[in-house]
């Protein structure tokens, strides 16, 4: 099963639907072995989330005409048939469902990464659950270097996709031949030395090209040191973490090694926005009415991503924009 790449793009196109005759059913599904170990677990999951957003006290459906109450619950059986008889697992780590037969829609996002359990029914798409997964990974610049190889990677839909190979044919310590020690390690060090200055400027020249993504390097302790010396400042600031690999590791064994090394990355910086948010509640009682988080709702990214205005609002201790909400 081929995973949907969320990006902004993705979610304003979502933000955009609304039930104009029905009511959309917003279904998200966590398919973590972890949680669903195989398929049974999955569809006994559903028919629970399904169960509770057939109620009528959770759905609206009392307030519904007859024929929109009717094809509300034909589209959570839909949903519940789906899972039974045609759905697949192959690759995806969740999934969202979006559903409303009345306004012809019908649409499975296989997703690279987890989302927790949840059953929407409204006049417009659940989309909170996906925001946190915009950008996350896909995009991020993965390099394996060594004193010969320079391999650049790209994650694209939760996949390493290779998009340079500056590799380079340097002589090993046992091609002496009739060089002194001496001149043979100086030679050496100064074909590396070539080595990593090219990557390094490849590196440098994707970053710029891709928008200055996030980079992971990974590479053995003394080229490490070499190299740091050799990135510019632009690409140095873009590198979230160091590892190491094995020089003919395959590309899922790369993932395996740099994927956490992403994620650690982004749980900091999301926490660290977090905290941001609470001090300035703290600090500035009107912050929700008029203040900076406001403003930062009703013209910041999500603004920007979705077109329109958001609004905040603080619940419970906690700010939301159209459902977004922080932890």
């Amino acid at each position: 099963m081929a995973t949907t790449t969320i990006s902004w793009d993705v979610l304003r196109e979502l933000a955009a639907v609304r039930a104009a005759r029905g009511r959309v059913i917003s279904l998200y599904v966590d398919l973590s072995p972890r949680v669903a170990p195989n398929i049974g677990d999955v569809r006994t999951r559903v028919h629970a989330l399904l169960d509770e957003g057939s109620k009528p006290e959770r759905n609206g459906a009392v307030a519904l005409a007859h024929e929109r109450r009717e094809a509300l619950l034909a589209d959570l059986e839909g949903l519940q048939g789906h899972f039974e008889r045609e759905f697949d697992r192959d690759g995806a780590s969740g999934v969202a469902v979006f559903a409303s037969r009345l306004d012809n829609l019908w649409r499975v996002l296989p997703l690279s990464e987890r989302v927790p359990d949840a059953v929407r029914v409204g006049g417009e798409l659940h989309l909170a659950p996906l925001v946190p997964l915009v950008g996350r990974s896909d995009g991020a610049l993965v390099a394996v270097v060594g004193r010969e190889q320079g391999r650049l990677y790209r994650m694209r839909a939760g996949q390493l996709v290779e998009i340079a190979d500056r590799g380079d044919d340097v002589p090993g310590r046992h091609d002496q031949g009739g060089w002194s020690q001496s001149r043979f390690r100086r030679r050496i060090e100064n074909l590396t030395q070539g080595h990593l200055r090219a990557v390094a400027d490849e590196l440098d020249r994707s970053l710029r090209a891709l928008g200055r993504p996030q980079l992971v390097i990974l590479c053995g302790d003394e080229t490490r040191a070499e190299l740091a010396a050799l990135l510019s400042a632009e690409v140095a600031a873009a590198v979230v973490g160091w590892a190491q690999v094995e020089a003919h590791a395959s590309a899922g064994d790369i993932a395996a090694v740099a994927v956490p090394l992403l994620e650690a990355w982004r749980t900091a910086r999301e926490a660290e926005a977090v905290e941001r948010w609470r001090d300035e509640i703290g600090r500035n009682a009107r912050a929700v009415a008029g203040g900076p988080i406001e403003s930062a709702l009703a013209s910041g990214p999500l603004s920007t991503a979705f077109g329109r205005p958001l609004a905040a609002e603080h619940v419970d201790g906690r700010f939301s924009a159209r459902g977004v909400r922080t932890p």
